[in-house]
């Protein structure tokens, strides 16, 4: 009785029958890869857009560091966090009347130096954006970056180009593995012109030129001498602004009221 009164049970049942934007094995399937990097794009640039995100500072460093921690590591959280505050004031994060920010502080969204770029934005009220990503060891977002602009994502490719396209500037403090791989990402963008000039700082130029000896890059030629002018240092926050602003950081009063380029 009941197959004379629906005998269309199989076919409505039948995974082809869903609609496509709720068939979840359909769009984690192989073939819907291309589309699931087309949404991770969507996603935050029109939340972005919506909160007039034109730029951003990146800032990246270790997720080891705590604000309590041994050795320099509570120290270097501390020039995070207030160089978060200061860009903020600076650098046009407020729409200040206008429709648009500029010079957003950006960071990889977890602890550590990331925790401490948002919080030092959050400490004047300023928006900051946290681009999380997922891991095997789930990676939670801090609690500093603006709810509405804390992101995760799937891909490393896509969350690195959401990264890049509105820098304004990339400043690195000390890290590992991952904040090597944001860093050389970039410079390696600058040094093939494939990305604007922007200016590029590193915190604590003793801990770099520790772990990385790039005159014996240049003796070996791996890399040329006026690859030197890619970066510059320095050694407090109000440092790391002052050189941002020497290599040609704009504050948002300076920047031109157009669309950038492609990026």
């Amino acid at each position: 009785m009941a197959d004379e009164l629906h005998p269309n049970t199989a076919q409505m049942a039948s995974p082809s029958y869903r609609l496509a934007v709720h068939d979840t094995d359909f769009l984690l399937s192989d073939s819907m890869r291309g589309v699931r990097f087309l949404l991770e794009f969507a996603k935050a640039d029109l939340a972005l857009k919506a909160w007039g995100v034109r730029s951003t500072i990146v800032v990246f460093g270790s997720a080891r560091i705590r604000e309590d921690g041994e050795g320099r590591h509570a120290s270097w959280y501390a020039a995070a966090r207030e160089f978060g505050r200061l860009a903020s004031e600076r650098g046009g994060a407020f729409l200040e009347g206008g429709p648009v920010r500029d010079n957003v502080i950006a960071t990889g969204g977890g602890p550590g130096i990331m925790e401490a770029a948002n919080r030092g934005a959050a400490d004047v009220g300023a928006p900051s954006v946290g681009f999380n990503i997922t891991l095997p060891h789930e990676q939670e977002p801090n609690r500093f970056s603006t709810p509405e602009l804390t992101f995760r994502f799937h891909y490393f490719a896509m969350r690195k180009m959401h990264l890049a396209m509105r820098a304004n500037a990339l400043v690195v403090f000390p890290g590992g593995f991952g904040t090597l791989d944001e860093l050389f990402e970039i410079l390696t963008l600058r040094q093939t012109g494939k990305s604007p000039q922007i200016p590029v700082v590193l915190y604590d130029e003793g801990y770099w030129r520790s772990i990385l000896n790039f005159d014996e890059m240049v003796r070996h030629g791996m890399i040329a001498e006026r690859d030197f002018d890619l970066f510059g240092f320095a050694e407090s926050p109000d440092g790391v602004w002052e050189e941002l602003l020497r290599r040609g950081l704009k504050p948002h009063a300076e920047i031109e009221q157009t669309a950038p380029g492609p990026r």
